[in-house]
């Protein structure tokens, strides 16, 4: 399996439409997983853009914060199910915060994504209580053969809470939202694949993928004189790699995934 971080603007899609068919066909990866919170303008995913992303080879769509700054996804997150949003963004909000999906052998596999609440712009839901019922359904090793759990939210701590809150129960936890990859990739002792953020795919010579000037001069002097915009330059493909036995949905092999770019590393 594998996920890849929050897709960041015109480069960032463009990243994936050129990288992930290859990447599918190399490592022979039965479900992809990509972020498309920021894939659009730095802010939300658009209808048009989210299927760019699975004409591209993603099986499935996460969210986040920004899951409606496009208008049009409302509609889209209703009636696409490979569309995630976040389980507890709001009671009424349009779509799902989780499903399970079948890959390409008949495998199930269940998405779901949370928002964090330390540090967020707004108090959303419990995501401890939201995630618990959605793992009882969906037993690792027994409903479905492997858990992909998207954490998008801002504090480090909290990812790792949700990290060993779902260890044993899913096959892989990962960080979204901040858009800086972390290193500290690891199974954890009951056998989930956790890294505390994916990174971004966009350009790392930036802001978090946002073109430096304009924040840089807020930071400086604490006045905005334009609006964010996302960087264009070279672009990391970022995010994680697992392989998970299919009795038991435990991860047996994990590991960070820097393609492209500035962040190159060797491939799983």
């Amino acid at each position: 399996m594998l996920f890849l971080g929050d897709v960041v603007g015109r480069a960032g899609r463009q990243a994936i439409t050129e990288m992930l068919p290859r990447l599918r066909a190399d490592w022979r990866l039965d479900f992809v997983v990509v972020n498309g919170e920021n894939a659009t303008g730095g802010m939300g995913l658009s209808a048009a853009h989210a299927r760019q992303l699975f004409e591209a080879g993603a099986d499935c769509v996460t969210l986040g914060d920004h899951a409606f700054d496009q208008k049009d996804m409302m509609s889209m997150a209703e009636s696409d199910p490979r569309i995630i949003r976040p389980l507890n963004f709001a009671r009424q909000a349009p779509g799902h915060g989780h499903r399970v999906f079948s890959d390409a052998r008949g495998r199930k596999v269940l998405v779901a994504q949370v928002l964090g609440q330390v540090f967020m712009k707004r108090p959303f839901d419990d995501p401890f209580s939201a995630l618990d019922q959605v793992l009882r359904a969906n037993l690792r090793g027994g409903g479905v053969q492997a858990s992909i759990i998207d954490i998008h939210c801002e504090a480090t701590s909290e990812k790792m809470a949700v990290g060993h809150f779902c260890d044993g129960r899913a096959s892989m936890v990962v960080g979204t939202h901040t858009h800086v990859p972390t290193a500290d990739a690891q199974i954890l002792p009951g056998g989930t694949a956790y890294q505390s953020d994916a990174g971004m795919c966009g350009d790392y010579l930036s802001v978090i993928g946002m073109d430096k000037a304009e924040p840089m001069r807020r930071f400086v002097t604490g006045m905005g004189k334009g609006r964010f915009t996302p960087a264009m330059g070279e672009v990391t493909l970022c995010g994680l790699f697992a392989e998970t036995d299919d009795r038991t949905g435990k991860a047996t092999r994990v590991a960070m995934v820097r393609e492209g770019g500035r962040l190159t590393q060797a491939a799983p």
